[in-house]
């Protein structure tokens, strides 16, 4: 096992126009000094790519952005895309409700998971928003797959650098997680058509090359070249290696809080422990990138 070099991973960056603070050793980091109401100039959304690049997730705190204003933001990065299976808020089809009302018990995607891996190109990343917070729990956590991948033997790295993962969006728990939300949105169509795709178990970054473990417990089903009872163990390693506590941060939502994630370099996971609470998120998907 390589060992876990927390140094690897520091930011040496000469950030000009953003505060940049670490949230934990593994990824993940707060920026300040930036309104995301107002118009950004290049620098500054360089300068929150590299960030972001760098700590797989970042966050801000104390913003007041309005539906548009996300969009726009986003937009800096990417296409943005709607959500498979989930109906956009008024006005605005690509920002994604995620919410759990008070007497539901499930949230939605409540498990580790990257997003929407069953789709032929997953997206590069997603912007969540907070809309109205629960007067406790609620928190996310993040895991690092780059550092999950560079802590694996040489002979792991060289037996998944050989394997694919296939993906589907019909694994029984991920559904349950979204059976609320399609009634709702009125596209049980959804929960019928199942998406499936297959990727390489070990992915290089599309801008950093960076390779990551691209496997994840709410979408993938199984290696192609394996059966799913062969399959099984080896991915059952590699969940509760994914999640090591070392290689994870975890982030308490406030009002105006903002999570920006790489879906290629990390996993999340919502934590479910506010029942009888409401809690209502948006989100917008950031498809590919634009530079």
């Amino acid at each position: 096992m390589v060992a876990y070099d927390a140094a690897h991973f520091d930011d040496h960056a000469d950030y000009r126009r953003i505060d940049v603070r670490r949230l934990a050793g593994a990824l993940g980091a707060e920026i300040h000094d930036v309104d995301l109401a107002q118009e950004l100039d290049d620098q500054i959304i360089g300068e929150i790519r590299h960030a972001l690049h760098t700590h797989c997730v970042v966050f801000f705190r104390d913003q007041d952005i309005t539906p548009a204003q996300h969009l726009a933001f986003a937009r800096h990065f990417g296409q943005v895309i709607e959500y498979p299976m989930v109906k956009g808020i008024d006005g605005f089809p690509e920002i994604a409700p995620v919410a759990k009302m008070p007497g539901e018990i499930h949230n939605f995607g409540g498990m580790w998971h990257a997003d929407t891996t069953y789709l032929e190109t997953p997206p590069l990343g997603a912007i969540l928003v907070a809309r109205e917070l629960p007067p406790y729990g609620g928190d996310t956590e993040f895991a690092n797959m780059q550092l999950a991948y560079d802590t694996l033997s040489d002979g792991m790295k060289a037996m998944l650098g050989r394997l694919h993962v296939v993906n589907t969006s019909s694994k029984a728990e991920v559904t349950k997680s979204r059976e609320d939300r399609l009634t709702d949105a009125g596209t049980d169509e959804g929960k019928r058509n199942e998406l499936v795709a297959v990727h390489p178990a070990v992915m290089p970054h599309p801008e950093t090359g960076r390779k990551a473990l691209f496997m994840n417990y709410g979408h993938t089903l199984k290696f192609q070249e394996l059966s799913e009872a062969e399959s099984a163990p080896i991915l059952e390693f590699l969940y509760r290696h994914q999640t090591r506590s070392e290689f994870t941060c975890r982030f308490q939502w406030r009002p105006g809080s903002i999570a920006f994630w790489d879906n290629w370099s990390c996993q999340h996971n919502p934590l479910n422990d506010y029942h009888g609470f409401k809690r209502v998120m948006h989100r917008i998907t950031v498809a590919r990138d634009a530079a």
